[in-house]
């Protein structure tokens, strides 16, 4: 088993991985978007070698966005972490409430060995419902065109 910690912001994400022992692996700070999961991946896959039946786990504070997306899709468990259960772990290690992003990237991984069967598995979601989210932003996109033509002709 692999376990990743991923302390995300609106512009990077801070990651550490760690074996089930909680021997740190690896921690890096990763850009968000394409660069930034592709070198996940590459980091992942550096640990994994050609094992693909070790389970990959996953601790984040959220449950939605892109890069939540890839990480389901890539076969990995993802598990939301509800912001305050974070803190209280942290609190539980370290008396000095000290917050960092690296730190808390370490916590979510150690929360995941840890304390996995009190957290919440993120599902991927079924064929329809994905199908439904394409027709949802087709008719967005279709919608916000048709209102800029509308501006455009109106000026």
């Amino acid at each position: 088993m692999l376990l990743v910690g991923d302390d995300w912001a609106s512009d990077h994400h801070d990651v550490e991985l760690m074996d089930e022992t909680g021997k740190r692996l690896a921690k890096a700070r990763l850009p968000e978007g394409i660069t930034g999961i592709t070198r996940l991946h590459a980091m992942i896959g550096e640990y994994l070698g050609d094992d693909e039946d070790t389970e990959v786990r996953i601790g984040i504070e959220t449950d939605r966005g892109p890069w939540v997306a890839a990480l389901i899709a890539a076969g990995y468990t993802v598990y939301a972490v509800n912001p305050l259960q974070a803190a209280r772990f942290r609190e539980r290690r370290s008396v000095s409430g000290a917050k960092s992003d690296a730190a808390d990237a370490h916590s979510l991984a150690d929360m995941v060995r840890t304390d996995a069967h009190q957290l919440r598995v993120v599902a991927g979601d079924s064929v329809d419902a994905q199908a439904v989210k394409v027709v949802a932003r087709m008719h967005k996109t279709t919608a916000w065109a048709a209102h800029c033509q509308a501006a455009a002709t109106a000026a």
